[in-house]
């Protein structure tokens, strides 16, 4: 069931508002279209006749199949409901929902149910006819819109300690999920990767909070490659065909430890916490006894067969747990580990020790719990709270505990709150929202829809929508304009961000660069106004597509995510979505339209911002805003102080001269943005300039067209590596790009000297351009 508010009016929005483009409101078929869920057995449709001037309002029931499923002990199972029935669910969640909003008479198929308002009389006998249906209906309503195929899990069922047990095979491996006898909501879960079943104090606490517990065979692999893999296949299983929450708690004993580190290293977006009892974390300690410890021959051959190393090689390994840390540092990912300071099967200062020392200077977080004068045995600790505590509260930090949004199976993820938003648009009746992004955010796409959704929702407010979509630009580009694109036209209220697709594939961004791009973006955007409420939208090209379908998160979505967590930003992980759509069969990549999505794909991303907002705003309005924390930054040569800067500041010493390009007689496309625009221009080798700026980096946004040449020159007399100004697509179209020429420079003053090279892979030299780009010193800021 899907929940939405907007007005009674079809035609175009008449509430005044602002944006650099036009924004034409969908039309009434489109937008039924758009709230309708893909799998909905019953919609509700809440439509205001007028929120400014009456409180009368109106509630619309569409019935779409009489069939409604409820939760029962054998998986699909349903249960055939009567119309009236299933229209009494309507207007009972109607009301349930709406609060306290008035309900109008309501016509359904020229057979309506009519409650006036001021007959209280009436609508309190009609709710208590209906309450049974209702319960029925709450209860239906557990996970609306979306079924999990199989969600009693396949093999045999037994019972494990009074929950019941499932055994079945996944990649030939034997499995084992035990259910709590309610789940919590989101579906949380624990994975523990060896000695299912010893020592199960925490294991049985968390059941009883409503966590499931699973578990993998594959003790004989040592956490080798082919067991990462085979976890891989074991986390695709109960994730997305048995609904389970898209963030695990690892649980490593031992042996296990190898497993769920190495696991973890390669899927670090996908890790709720890490609890680690007396684990392995260097198989040169334990199986292959090179140190402290006894070590065991014949696990040692066969951890040598699992990795197909020689001993030599295996001795010289680097892909260890305590060498694979940075990105569970980077990802966040808090661990704990009970260890006993008399160990001598697994050595904790060969193993806990090393690791916690890398972690902590990593700027990890960690806790070793140390058992005084205990070996390898006992595991755990006899009363489990401490272990079950730091599961429940980390996982419920990673939003592990709920899926943010149970429409879209965690690909909705719903990070600290967005109620600052609502309150300016709702008691303040105004508001600025801001997207930034490329061509996606540019075109007449997702974020039209969007404000629509936003001024019906909100029918009093006078927004200022702000488009800054450029096509072709990264991250990079955008924390340098954003200042001028977005913040110079005032505090923004609700800000919207993609730039996932051209950080992967215009700009083939590192991660670091990836990274230092958003963090800048949204450390700006905080500054400016610590009020903001920011939602990261990642979209998709079959390059992402195809590694997202085999279990890899692609890199510009990964770095783009750890900010978000870092900053605890709301996220709409739409290629996510797409990929198991359209792995499921739901969706096809034509009909969601390719990298520039279709009106299905945007439709797509509507519902999944819906359901954002629907899952934030569903409880009172704040009585006032609050200022969201502004951590210290992941990287600190992140663009937070990004900035464009005049290029008529140069001082020109040949060759270089301001003006518009006569772009009748140049070869090349151009985008109408750029027609008009003022440019620094050279286009015949030695041509030089200087340029002084504060900052730690100095480049250029420029427009690359077929003559594209190369730049050499210094920085403060240090010469940095030539610049090749052409790009991939430069062949047909003057390309806009931002070029870096040196970077991670000492904060202060600094001159830049550049000149055109005699060398150029084009056949022309030229060099046209639009501004010059820092990330300037806070105390020293760039004029315009």
């Amino acid at each position: 069931m899907q929940w939405f508010q907007s007005s009674t009016s079809t035609s175009t929005s008449t509430n005044t508002s602002t944006s650099t483009n036009t924004i034409t409101s969908t039309s009434t078929t489109e937008r039924r279209s758009l709230m309708d869920t893909h799998s909905a057995e019953l919609v509700v449709y809440g439509r205001e006749l007028s929120r400014c001037g009456s409180t009368h309002h109106r509630v619309r029931m569409v019935l779409q199949d009489p069939w409604i499923p409820l939760k029962s002990s054998g998986s699909g199972s349903k249960v055939r409901m009567s119309k009236f029935q299933s229209v009494s669910i309507a207007i009972a969640i109607a009301i349930k929902l709406t609060k306290n909003y008035y309900i109008l008479p309501v016509p359904w198929q020229g057979r309506g149910f009519s409650l006036e308002n001021k007959d209280m009389t009436c609508l309190l006998g009609f709710l208590i006819a209906v309450m049974p249906t209702f319960l029925m209906a709450a209860e239906a309503a557990t996970f609306p819109g979306r079924t999990f195929p199989g969600r009693d899990f396949p093999g045999r069922a037994s019972t494990w300690n009074g929950y019941v047990r499932h055994d079945f095979k996944v990649g030939g491996r034997a499995a084992i999920v035990v259910s709590p006898k309610e789940a919590a909501t989101g579906r949380p879960w624990v994975w523990r990767a060896r000695f299912f079943g010893h020592q199960p104090q925490a294991d049985l606490a968390l059941l009883a909070r409503g966590y499931h517990v699973a578990y993998s065979d594959v003790a004989d692999l040592f956490g080798a490659p082919t067991a990462v893999a085979l976890g891989n296949r074991f986390y695709a299983t109960l994730t997305q065909e048995h609904g389970l929450a898209r963030k695990v708690a690892l649980e490593g004993m031992s042996r296990g430890g190898l497993m769920i580190y190495n696991w973890a290293a390669a899927n670090p977006e996908k890790v709720a916490c890490i609890y680690g009892d007396a684990p392995v974390c260097d198989f040169k300690s334990w199986p292959g006894g090179k140190g402290l410890g006894k070590g065991s021959k014949p696990d040692w051959q066969k951890c040598l067969d699992a990795y197909g190393l020689r001993e030599e090689e295996a001795l010289t390994y680097r892909f260890n747990p305590i060498d694979q840390l940075a990105p569970l540092a980077r990802a966040g990912v808090a661990i704990l580990h009970v260890i006993g300071d008399a160990d001598t099967v697994v050595p904790p200062a060969e193993n806990t020790t090393i690791l916690e020392t890398r972690y902590r200077e990593m700027g990890g977080s960690i806790q070793v719990i140390s058992k005084r004068g205990v070996g390898h045995h006992p595991h755990a600790l006899p009363n489990p709270r401490p272990l079950v505590e730091f599961i429940v509260r980390n996982c419920r930090e990673a939003g592990a505990d709920r899926t943010g949004s149970r429409d879209f199976d965690g690909n909705v993820i719903l990070r600290g709150t967005l109620a600052n938003s609502r309150f300016v648009f709702e008691r303040e009746q105004q508001g600025h929202v801001a997207f930034l992004g490329g061509s996606i955010t540019e075109m007449h796409g997702y974020r039209p829809r969007v404000c629509d959704f936003l001024q019906h929702r909100f029918p009093c407010s006078k927004f200022t929508f702000t488009n800054a979509g450029i096509a072709s630009t990264c991250s990079t580009t955008g924390a340098m304009r954003l200042g001028e694109d977005v913040l110079q036209k005032g505090p923004v209220d609700l800000f919207f961000v993609e730039f996932a697709v051209n950080d992967d594939q215009d700009a083939r961004h590192s991660e670091c660069e990836s990274i230092r791009g958003m963090e800048g973006i949204v450390r700006q955007v905080r500054k400016h106004n610590p009020n903001a409420d920011i939602v990261l939208v990642d979209f998709v090209n079959p390059g992402m597509l195809n590694a997202i379908q085999h279990g890899k998160t692609p890199l510009s979505i990964a770095a783009h995510e750890a900010v978000a967590r870092h900053y605890a930003i709301s996220s709409v992980n739409l290629a996510r979505e797409v990929a198991e759509e359209i792995l499921t069969g739901k969706l096809t990549w034509e009909q969601y339209g390719g990298t520039h999505p279709a009106q299905a794909g945007n439709g797509l991303c509507l519902r999944m911002i819906a359901a954002l907002f629907n899952s934030s705003w569903n409880g009172v309005v704040a009585t006032a805003k609050r200022a969201h924390s502004l951590p210290a930054p992941i990287d600190p040569l992140s663009y937070d102080h990004g900035a464009l800067l005049d290029p008529t500041r140069v001082a020109i010493a040949s060759g270089w001269r301001t003006e518009v390009p006569d772009w009748a007689h140049l070869a090349g496309k151009l985008r109408r943005r750029f027609r008009g625009a003022k440019m620094l221009c050279a286009d015949e080798p030695g041509a030089t300039l200087t340029l002084d700026f504060h900052g730690t980096l100095i480049g250029a946004y420029l427009l690359a067209g077929p003559d594209a040449g190369i730049v050499t020159g210094t920085v403060d007399g240090t010469p940095f590596s030539p610049v090749d100004l052409h790009h991939r697509h430069s062949k047909e179209l003057h390309y806009p790009r931002t070029v870096l020429f040196a970077e991670d420079l000492t904060p202060g003053k600094h001159r830049l000297l550049l000149r055109i090279s005699h060398s150029t892979q084009s056949g022309g030299h030229a060099a046209r351009i639009l501004r010059f780009v820092t990330n300037a010193d806070e105390e020293q800021p760039q004029p315009q």
